[in-house]
């Protein structure tokens, strides 16, 4: 394995580690919401003019998914953060896509050629798109200070939540409370 990959690895672990473990807000899009609130007014609406290709080589455009409550994914094949979350992203898009809820999961800093395979052997039933090396998606949403980086958009493109790393739970990676927590989140804004 190249040094650089070794050295990008150990990066990316090291952030993953300092956003699950972190307890200050990692982006300052918005104030907080009211209480009972799922989505501060004031929330930054997030960049969807992008056309990306999928797995197929199809093109998506991003912008066809305005007017759904939308999870943005950025994850990429060797994040172990990214594999606890996408069961949960499968399931609950699942559940509530006849709500108008969709899921697009975009590769980052990852070579494309491998996301096929991996959404085939986890069973991936969104849109996986290629954002690998496309820097101009962080103007549109946000820096990637760490994967997997997940952006939970209102109907109206609001980011209304951000996860640097995996959410914070009471145990650390525990995937029905990833789960849980992402489900609330959605069902706020459906």
């Amino acid at each position: 394995m190249p040094v650089h990959r070794i050295v990008a690895t150990f990066a990316a672990a090291g952030l993953a580690v300092v956003a699950m473990t972190t307890s200050r807000p990692m982006m300052a899009a918005a104030a907080a919401p009211p209480a009972g609130a799922a989505c501060a007014v004031n929330a930054r609406k997030a960049n969807l003019n992008f056309t990306l290709k999928d797995i197929n080589g199809k093109a998506v455009r991003l912008s066809d998914y305005r007017g759904k409550v939308l999870l943005v994914d950025f994850w990429a094949t060797w994040c172990g953060p990214c594999k606890i979350e996408i069961p949960a992203f499968i399931d609950l898009y699942n559940k509530y896509k006849a709500q108008g809820f969709e899921v697009v999961g975009v590769v980052v800093q990852d070579p494309f050629v491998k996301a096929k395979p991996f959404a085939q052997q986890y069973q991936m039933n969104y849109p996986v798109l290629d954002g690998d090396g496309r820097d101009d998606l962080e103007d549109g949403f946000a820096s990637l200070l760490g994967l997997p980086t997940s952006f939970l958009l209102a109907r109206d493109g609001r980011m209304c939540k951000v996860h640097i790393g995996l959410p914070q739970t009471k145990s650390i990676g525990d995937a029905a409370q990833i789960k849980a927590l992402f489900e609330a989140e959605i069902k706020a804004l459906l």
